[in-house]
């Protein structure tokens, strides 16, 4: 499978074999039971539809209750989040499985989205590490924003423009983080350095996109 869904529970260090001290993010990995099969002939693609995290079916609406139960796969219990994955070539899954971290089994490089801490509303400073202005006793511009537009032409402050707002709380993918372990008994993957989001958030790890199309370029070059 692409990737699976799961929750980021901290950091910490682990030792590698050499006797090297590595900062690692701990993720638990699934268990992801398959809730719905797209199929190429009904739905005009390929994909598994995956969930994580168990519910109580009176905190879902009904719609999403509802769909739970009529794919087949979830009677008994109701999970809390729903996603799509495309599946490895050859990859065969069907309604009931339940897919486990050993899915990242001879990964070495994944990819984690999560959504970023909110940091409510932050000046420029802040937001985007501004320099400010001279923090002296005759500076009047010690953290504004400065100048933000031409007073002639155009005259208005274009879009995009860097300006306080609302900080944080976005997607954001890290790439390319290496696996250092996964533990199957414990249903957890380690990755080297840090990931979005804060503990006990979702995240999604997928297989890294970035290596594989390096090693499919290095394969081409070699014949």
């Amino acid at each position: 499978m692409e990737g699976l869904i799961g929750k980021k529970i901290g950091m910490t260090q682990v030792f590698t074999d050499d006797g090297k001290r590595v900062c690692v993010t701990v993720i638990e990995v699934g268990p992801c039971p398959v809730v719905q099969v797209k199929t190429l002939d009904k739905d005009g693609y390929v994909a598994a539809q995956l969930g994580f995290g168990e519910q109580k079916a009176h905190r879902l609406t009904k719609a999403v209750a509802g769909h739970q139960e009529k794919t087949g796969g979830l009677k008994d219990k109701k999970v809390r989040i729903l996603k799509e994955f495309a599946p490895d070539a050859g990859e065969e899954v069907k309604v009931g499985d339940v897919l486990t971290v050993a899915n990242f089994d001879g990964v070495k490089f994944v990819d984690v989205t999560g959504v970023t801490k909110g940091r409510g509303f932050a000046g420029v400073l802040r937001r985007y590490g501004f320099a400010g202005g001279n923090m002296t006793h005759g500076g009047h511009s010690k953290r504004r924003t400065g100048g933000l537009a031409a007073r002639d032409l155009p005259g208005w402050i274009e879009k995009g423009k860097k300006m306080p707002g609302h900080m944080g709380d976005v997607n954001r993918t890290a790439v390319n983080l290496e696996v250092v372990q996964i533990r199957p008994e414990d249903n957890v993957i380690l990755v080297k350095g840090s990931i979005p989001g804060a503990r006990n958030g979702t995240v999604i790890v997928r297989k890294s996109l970035k290596n594989a199309a390096l090693a499919f370029k290095a394969k081409k070059g070699a014949k």
